[in-house]
């Protein structure tokens, strides 16, 4: 049977092209036309339909250019199926450097939305239905907020064996099952029954190359996964590490944090993680760990308040071992670029 073509804003992609598609979103108030980036490259042979976007907040760059690697590669030339990359969503937040909208709303709390709506909601009701609801499964790209940074990890629903099966196939160390919010992207695509991934690293405004390389062979190993691709003979060095919780640590006290751990570490109950003092050195308030885990996101400004969030650790019973197969992976990513597809 013939593959149908796709069709997004008005336009058809055939089995055997790629193209680039400009979505229409409205004008800025200068007059100007703005359009949400799109490049579909659609195989000849059938297969799964991913979608891979990025910069969903603004100010989290570092998909982009994750999505700028996969699109690079020239063996795209011998995909089943077809990808849809979006790589930059929140095209308002992204010009203005900003996570936000400028309506001041947060695109990622804003699903499903509506062709009615605030600005925010006609974004997301565009990306639905122009682009999620062409696709089978999906890879959201973030990294953290802004003073804040991510290690390499996957959050995704693992009640779904398809999801969980993708997540491990990511190939990141650490594996989140990540409760959904409300308004998000992931779970209105979940509500359509479309597996989808949430890839976390670095932080807001940086390319980290870490993270970006990491994302790179994260988006092209899932695409294995779903035979998109043909199989490589490199393997995933060890398995990631699973957790069902995580939890953030706070100030409890305001001044000048001396941090003592970095991402990827251990830490174990009680364990003191940094100071926060005063400018002059005195009333030093201990950071302490509350449970066993491995540090996934900290802060990166020294300046805190009370109460401010300052590490995100995920929990886990042999923190060590974790920590461990961190160290690896990161040991591997600069002698591992992206695979010749």
């Amino acid at each position: 049977m013939a593959l149908e073509p796709i069709e997004i804003a008005g336009e058809s992609v055939s089995p055997g092209e790629r193209r680039r598609i400009q979505v229409p979103l409205g004008k800025r108030v200068s007059g100007n036309e703005i359009f949400l980036p799109v490049e579909v490259v659609y195989g000849r042979k059938p297969g799964p339909r991913l979608f891979v976007c990025a910069a969903i907040h603004g100010d989290e760059i570092a998909g982009v250019e994750i999505i700028r690697r996969v699109l690079a590669q020239k063996g795209l030339r011998r995909l089943r199926g077809a990808l849809i990359a979006v790589p930059i969503v929140n095209v308002y937040g992204f010009v203005g450097l900003t996570r936000y909208l400028p309506d001041r709303r947060d695109l990622n709390r804003s699903f499903p939305g509506s062709p009615s709506g605030s600005l925010a909601s006609r974004l997301a009701h565009v990306f639905l239905s122009e682009i999620v609801d062409k696709a089978t499964h999906g890879i959201d790209l973030h990294t953290a907020a802004v003073h804040r940074s991510n290690l390499p990890q996957v959050r995704a629903c693992l009640d779904d064996p398809e999801t969980e099966r993708l997540a491990r196939a990511f190939g990141v160390p650490v594996v989140i099952n990540a409760n959904l919010r409300d308004g998000s992207l992931r779970q209105a695509v979940l509500e359509r029954k479309i597996p989808m991934l949430l890839y976390e690293a670095g932080e807001a405004l940086r390319f980290d190359e870490a993270s970006i390389q990491a994302g790179a062979r994260g988006v092209q190993r899932v695409m294995r996964a779903l035979d998109m691709l043909p199989p490589t003979k490199s393997k995933i060095e060890g398995r990631p590490f699973i957790a069902r919780s995580s939890h953030w640590i706070r100030a409890t006290g305001t001044g000048i944090l001396r941090a003592r751990v970095a991402l990827g570490a251990a830490v174990k109950e009680g364990e003191r993680l940094g100071i926060i003092a005063d400018p002059l050195g005195a009333e030093d308030v201990p950071v302490l760990a509350k449970a066993d885990g491995v540090v996934i996101g900290r802060t990166e400004l020294p300046l805190v308040n009370e109460g401010d969030a300052l590490f995100h650790v995920a929990d886990f019973k042999a923190p060590l071992r974790v920590a461990s197969s961190v160290e690896s992976f990161h040991d591997q990513l600069d002698d591992s670029p992206l695979d010749e597809i």
